[in-house]
């Protein structure tokens, strides 16, 4: 599931000539689902026009899928020209429901027994250790094709992967500011394709059943 961020009156980072990161996320986008196909992936794409399905419909699409893997693109508004980097989400620890308390003399209810079904913003946890092998096998393949890139993914607060049911992770290219950003987008894209098959591909050797841990 690959999924070009921001569209419509969401324009993402813009850059000083007035290309816009939602423009650029789309070309990436459809490049790199040419190459996939062409690997042999089955790609789907999140958005193909000027749209902006919300968070939850863009996670809602790649929940519909078994044993889907989630990439979100994105283009930065500062950072290195050409480098690129991985983000996986990164939750706290969910709070314990607090013990009623009460006066004396008077009964307590016990607590509500914790529910089995994840909310809705919280399905990405289950898939946390798997996001984030995902995003060291992806940053690894990034590294050795975009100069000055991070040696290591990073983890973040990212809003977009949180309702995410499946592995998933944010790739950002730096950025919008280059003097020509959609040739850097477009000379983005073979070696993007490269990292994402590569990491899908080690990813599913270790986790066949769908890379929960």
């Amino acid at each position: 599931m690959l999924n070009p961020a921001h569209g419509g009156t969401d324009t993402g980072a813009r850059g000083q000539n007035g290309v816009m990161e939602k423009d650029l996320v789309l070309q990436m986008g459809r490049g790199v689902k040419a190459e996939l196909e062409r690997q042999g992936f089955r790609v789907v794409m999140t958005r193909n026009d000027d749209s902006n399905p919300s968070y939850d419909d863009r996670a809602a699409m790649a929940n519909a899928y078994r044993d889907a893997i989630f990439i979100s693109l994105h283009v930065a508004s500062t950072g290195t020209v050409g480098s690129v980097r991985t983000y996986y989400e990164q939750m706290s620890a969910p709070e314990p429901p607090s013990a009623p308390t009460a006066n004396a003399g008077e009964k307590v209810a016990p607590p509500p027994a914790p529910s089995t079904l994840n909310s809705w913003n919280d399905a990405q946890r289950a898939y946390l250790n798997a996001s984030h092998h995902l995003a060291d096998l992806t940053q690894i393949v990034l590294v050795q094709r975009f100069s000055g890139s991070e040696p290591t993914p990073l983890g973040a607060a990212v809003r977009e992967l949180r309702s995410v049911a499946a592995p998933a992770v944010a790739i950002e290219l730096s950025s919008v500011s280059a003097a020509d950003p959609n040739a850097l987008a477009n000379s983005a894209v073979a070696p993007l394709a490269e990292a994402i098959a590569r990491a899908v591909s080690a990813l599913r050797a270790t986790n066949p059943g769908g890379a929960k841990q």
